[in-house]
């Protein structure tokens, strides 16, 4: 439900990774050429980048292909990660020889790391150790190239930036980690929520079963009191019988398939209990009637009590309902405006339940300040995602986003059967 809008992500985050890599590697490219080539002449100089290195015409060209193809990995990085990689990696090789450089310079593998942590943090464990041994090769080759040839002297630079390399695939591991244990504490909270709502179902349907059977029962038991001294009646009460039976023998149908996995992880410790709670519970207290949408006035004014003032508006014909949809929809409600009360900052709400031939719409708007469509999913306990299971779970259509005006709006749309409205009957045949 609505709440305060989520605040923008940093820069940082918001920033293509693909970015991140082409400008850290522009940069350490670029740097040499106007501090040893295009800036006058000083006393200090550098032999990795000689001022007249790129003098010749295959050096620029060199140089100007490295460009190319590391903006191209950049570009790539985040649609086809490994090629790109490789690409920002031959980008940096060629840029070496076009400055006739026989050894690795730290800042110009920088660009490297950066898409190393990329690939490390995003990708699959294989991939991201291939890349690293690849990296950690090319460093490798650059060394023995040069002892090979009689190149090396003083401190070689590529066991610094082989650290650089493991400091990348570090970090980037890390994020890797810490996203797929996020991801899998979401998961499990998610199936917990579905799991929950559907058992809460299961007694709520309980609840309605017994409630049905106890009419069925004291029905039965008046007609055959009166079955000899007022036939009519006895009818009249078999009749109702008849209703409530097949009424809730339709729900059970309904909900039983999609119940049926968590009712069986609660059938050992359960099934053996329930008849006999279930007698108890009908020898010390009355029957209770089910809730629903003729509750939704005392909803409403126990809102309006809360700060909230609720507008419940009627359409169509009102008629009886199954229970199982009359409960739902009234849960739904219930729900909804739960949510508008704790997150919406708004003072009323409005309520409206349209009856058609068949179906039954029931819609919750509000116009509060809120946006976020996923705020109740974040900090109600996966409230969407249960009135989701519910709807389903009787073949309705269930959406809940932002008002095109402002505010939240959650809609359910509820398939009722044409011979629906057993249940007023039966409760005042119980009476």
């Amino acid at each position: 439900m609505p709440a305060s809008p989520s605040p923008p992500l940093p820069l940082l985050k918001r920033t293509p990774p693909g970015l991140w890599t082409a400008l850290v590697w522009v940069v350490a490219a670029v740097q040499p050429i106007v501090e040893y080539v295009l800036m006058p002449p000083r006393q200090e100089y550098s032999l990795s980048y000689p001022r007249d290195g790129l003098d010749s015409l295959t050096a620029q060209a060199l140089l100007a292909l490295a460009f190319l193809v590391v903006l191209t990995g950049s570009a790539l990085l985040r649609r086809q990660t490994a090629v790109a990689y490789g690409l920002v990696i031959v980008g940096t090789i060629i840029s070496s020889v076009a400055w006739r450089q026989d050894e690795v310079v730290p800042p110009q593998f920088l660009g490297v790391d950066v898409a190393l942590c990329y690939v490390t943090a995003t990708r699959p464990r294989r991939t991201a150790n291939i890349a690293t041994a690849g990296t950690l090769g090319v460093l490798v080759g650059y060394l023995v190239l040069r002892r090979a040839t009689g190149g090396e002297s003083g401190t070689a630079s590529e066991p610094f930036v082989a650290l650089t390399v493991i400091i990348a695939w570090l970090i980037g591991n890390s994020v890797y980690q810490a996203r797929a244990h996020t991801a899998e504490l979401h998961a499990r909270a998610a199936a917990q929520a579905i799991t929950a709502e559907r058992l809460r179902i299961a007694r709520e349907m309980h609840d309605t079963v017994a409630h049905s059977i106890g009419i069925i029962a004291l029905q039965a038991g008046a007609a055959a009191r009166v079955v000899d001294t007022q036939p009519a009646r006895a009818r009249e009460a078999m009749v109702t019988v008849e209703q409530v039976g097949r009424e809730t023998l339709a729900g059970l149908r309904r909900m039983l398939g999609a119940l049926r996995q968590a009712d069986q992880e609660q059938e050992p410790s359960t099934r053996d209990q329930e008849p006999t709670d279930h007698d108890q519970g009908h020898a010390q207290a009355p029957l209770r009637p089910a809730v629903g949408l003729a509750d939704l006035e005392r909803l409403a004014a126990t809102t309006t009590i809360a700060g909230v003032r609720v507008e419940v508006w009627w359409q169509g014909k009102r008629r009886p309902l199954p229970a199982d949809i009359d409960l739902a929809a009234f849960r739904i409600v219930q729900e909804a405006v739960t949510n508008v009360v704790r997150h919406a900052a708004v003072d009323h709400c409005q309520v409206k339940v349209e009856y058609r031939e068949d179906e039954l719409i029931v819609e919750v708007v509000d116009r509060g300040k809120g946006s976020g469509t996923n705020t109740t999913h974040t900090h109600t306990g996966f409230g969407l995602v249960g009135m989701r299971e519910r709807i389903a779970l009787l073949d309705g259509r269930f959406t809940a986003g932002p008002h095109p005006e402002g505010g939240f709006r959650v809609t359910a749309r509820l398939p009722v059967p044409a011979a629906a409205g057993a249940e007023p009957a039966a409760k005042a045949g119980a009476r």
